[in-house]
């Protein structure tokens, strides 16, 4: 048999949205230098992989409309 869920009074949610803990969390930790220091470093290589990808890329993307010299044909005129 299916279990019947029984309802919330609505007292009860208006009760919820009023609760405020006493209970402050603790202060976060302030990062070290080197931890921030590392984080740019990777961020650095990061862009720079990227950058690095986009230039080695895009002569693989141009379309040249001339051929080249491997393209051509290698056949003497007189033959």
């Amino acid at each position: 048999m299916p279990r019947r869920r029984e309802p919330v009074p609505f007292a009860f949610v208006a009760e919820a949205d009023r609760f405020r803990s006493n209970v402050a969390p603790p202060p976060r930790e302030r990062a070290s230098t080197g931890r921030i220091a590392g984080r740019c470093l990777l961020g650095l290589t990061i862009v720079a992989a990227l950058v690095g990808s986009v230039i080695l890329g895009t002569p693989a993307l141009t379309i040249s409309h001339s051929p080249t010299e491997t393209q051509q044909s290698q056949v003497s005129p007189g033959h």
